[in-house]
């Protein structure tokens, strides 16, 4: 191979600031659109940065229900005028992909102060329409045949992970469990009440192995964050955790017959080595959680143990927030909710609160150090995305406010 198509490691981050996390509160249908929903969350950006929207220059939109708009109609809807705009239908991998592509707009000068949202409306047969039309795979292949939705996909993976590991069912208990704990003290989550293990158990079957509280629950609500330099957060006074580093991947390992691994795995050293960390040094973990088999490969591939061995590292960890091994500290989409392409928002919003301090759930003591790791686009066999961000909170020589 020519030098010149070598291919060159990615370069590391300079002096980004990831900053003001907004959650809009979800419901579980609404009869307003998307663009409301984006709306609002620009609303609580800059009123929560003290500026005005034309102080906003770029703007990264995620939305599986923004059609027939995209992010440049937005532009004349809300009265932006930015000079770098993105739109990013990647599901649950959009937030990361928006933030390392905003960064590097950032380090460039294409612009100062990035808004990146993701929101999705639901109304009562939404999520229905958008699963008949999700891909060209779902519109020619499985619909036409009753195989509407995820739920039969991810019943495959679990199956075959299962099968291949000797995961056992109470072992995705743990994790469902665990997160409702958390949920329970974020205020925003859908679900309210207490999971018990029994509880899990007993659930009614969805898709075998799949049963009702391995599911996430479709609702409608938003996501943000900005991204700018360290010296514009410290100059607006904005507290702010800095981005070390950031992965994206796509169709990896495309030769495998069915996913027992994602795209983290070919890029999780670089992840590390940029950051300058290991996965010793994370404080809290915030992983894609549509379905728990997802959240078992993303254990292994970022590290946090050897591939197959989730079910053990999950045995021997307690998962939530109060516990030694914090993991999406807010519930997840499991508990939380599934707001459209604003679940895939949802762990990097909270890791941001989490290493800042300004966790709306129960806050992990002296978390300074967040992973979080996005999958999406599910075609039959595998999802298409994945990618996975590190931040790090201030020091003691750098107070959250300054």
């Amino acid at each position: 191979m020519p030098p010149a198509l070598m291919k060159r490691p990615r370069a590391p981050y300079r002096d980004i600031a990831v900053a003001v996390p907004v959650s809009l509160p979800y419901v579980r249908y609404s009869i307003d659109s998307a663009h409301w929903w984006i709306a609002r969350a620009l609303k609580a950006l800059c009123d929560g940065a003290g500026i005005v929207p034309a102080d906003v220059d770029g703007l990264s939109v995620s939305s599986f229900t923004l059609f027939p708009d995209s992010a440049v109609g937005l532009t004349q809807h809300l009265g932006l005028t930015p000079r770098w705009l993105d739109n990013i239908p990647m599901g649950g991998a959009s937030a990361v992909v928006a933030l390392r592509r905003a960064a590097r707009a950032v380090e460039a000068g294409d612009a100062t102060i990035v808004a990146c949202i993701g929101a999705d409306a639901n109304q009562v047969d939404s999520f229905r329409k958008l699963l008949s039309s999700f891909s060209r795979f779902a519109q020619d292949a499985s619909y036409p045949y009753g195989y509407g939705g995820p739920n039969g996909s991810f019943a495959l993976l679990s199956d075959h992970y299962m099968r291949t590991t000797g995961t056992t069912r109470e072992d995705f208990g743990k994790i469902c469990v665990s997160q409702r704990d958390n949920a329970l003290t974020y205020p925003q989550a859908i679900m309210k009440k207490p999971l018990t293990m029994e509880a899990y158990m007993n659930a009614r079957p969805i898709a075998d192995p799949i049963h009702l509280f391995d599911c996430v629950m479709p609702c409608a609500g938003a996501e943000a964050f900005l991204v700018t330099s360290l010296d514009v957060a410290r100059d607006l006074g904005l507290p702010h955790a800095q981005l070390t580093g950031a992965i994206e991947r796509h169709n990896a390992f495309p030769d495998d017959p069915i996913q027992m691994r994602g795209g983290w795995e070919m890029d999780i050293d670089e992840l590390y080595g940029m950051a300058g960390t290991t996965p010793d040094g994370i404080d809290v973990l915030e992983t894609y959680d549509d379905y728990p088999v997802i959240v078992m490969m993303q254990l292994e591939d970022l590290g946090f143990c050897p591939k197959g061995a989730a079910k053990d590292f999950v045995r021997a960890h307690d998962l939530t927030s109060a516990g030694d091994f914090p993991h999406n500290t807010s519930g997840g989409q499991l508990s939380a909710g599934q707001a459209g392409a604003a679940g895939g928002y949802l762990g990097l919003v909270e890791g941001l609160r989490q290493v800042t301090g300004q966790s709306l759930s129960r806050q992990v003591p002296g978390a300074k150090r967040a992973l979080v790791s996005g999958f999406g686009m599910i075609n039959y066999d595998r999802g298409l995305c994945t990618s996975a961000a590190i931040l790090e909170g201030p020091g003691p020589q750098e107070g959250a406010g300054t």
